[in-house]
């Protein structure tokens, strides 16, 4: 009788057991990775981290490469330009491109992240629509800090050293003409956003997979510099023509508000309708952008690996 009551308690407790409601977890199961994962933060900070080792090591060669957008100069005249502003000048107007590196990219590093684990869930997508979508998105929320852009875009020009000195003077500069003025540029670079990212993300884990397999962590930020420098590199080149127009809008304080085409279409007729001359200065970009991107990955992803 023992051994029957024994058993029958047995079976009795394991039923129990079964029907209990089950406890709720902050497993990966249970609950979005990106909302419970303390852990999924570390792809904001790596890529902040990422985009200020770069932005300090090759602010000087994007400083030459702006002179040569802007008034469609050889390297060597860009280079005497800022031979003659001095040493003092040489890095003016890092602050809004440190802020404004540092926040886009923590972001789009980030964002691109939740945003493909949120759609991957709640989507039935194929897996690289959802990721390009979630490309795109994140590049348009980088948008929202336009005017670091645009006022890193003053500063560099010297038509206005003598207006502002810094950042803030710069800022104050503008709030007159109202909270458009800080958006000025905004259309080319939401187009230039997206693009970038869309590629960016899907193609930089095909390019590595074709390079020699890795098998040392010395060997894999080589890796890493060497496919995020050929991407970056090539949606440099490829996007060259949107940052022309981008900066000739942005250089511009007041006045009419002029279209991404009305203003590609004077650039045209102002470098004799060649396109040679539409990219003056991008062999500078090409290898300043295999030198920056090559940066941003190889230490977005060692970070990833090390916090």
């Amino acid at each position: 009788k023992s051994f029957m009551k024994k058993i029958l308690s047995n079976v009795m407790d394991s039923e129990a057991h079964e029907k209990r409601p089950p406890v709720l977890t902050s497993s990966k199961q249970d609950i979005s990775p990106h909302i419970t994962n303390d852990g999924e933060m570390k792809h904001y900070l790596c890529g902040c981290c990422a985009a200020f080792n770069n932005v300090a090591i090759t602010y000087p060669i994007q400083k030459v490469l702006f002179r040569q957008q802007l008034y469609g100069i050889q390297t060597r005249d860009a280079i005497l330009q800022l031979r003659r502003d001095g040493f003092r000048n040489l890095y003016r107007g890092i602050l809004p491109p440190l802020m404004q590196k540092t926040t886009t990219l923590s972001l789009m590093f980030g964002l691109y992240e939740d945003l493909s684990c949120l759609l991957h869930k709640h989507v039935s997508a194929p897996e690289f629509a959802t990721r390009s979508v979630a490309a795109v998105l994140a590049g348009t929320t980088e948008a929202i800090f336009t005017p670091l852009e645009r006022v890193q875009t003053l500063l560099q020009d010297h038509k206005h050293h003598d207006k502002f000195t810094n950042t803030y003077q710069a800022f104050k500069a503008l709030k007159c003409y109202g909270i458009g003025e800080y958006y000025r540029g905004l259309v080319p670079i939401l187009f230039r956003n997206g693009l970038s990212n869309v590629l960016f993300f899907g193609l930089r884990g095909p390019i590595k997979e074709h390079l020699p397999t890795a098998t040392t962590p010395s060997a894999h930020f080589v890796s890493d510099f060497i496919s995020g420098g050929l991407l970056g590199a090539m949606l440099g080149f490829l996007i060259f023509p949107i940052n022309v127009v981008k900066t000739r809008i942005q250089s511009q304080i007041g006045g009419e508000f002029q279209s991404f085409r009305k203003v590609f279409q004077k650039i045209w007729l102002e470098r004799d309708r060649k396109l040679i001359n539409l990219f003056r200065g991008a062999h500078l970009n090409y290898h300043r952008s295999i030198i920056s991107w090559g940066i941003i990955n190889a230490t977005y992803e060692f970070l990833l690996k090390v916090i």
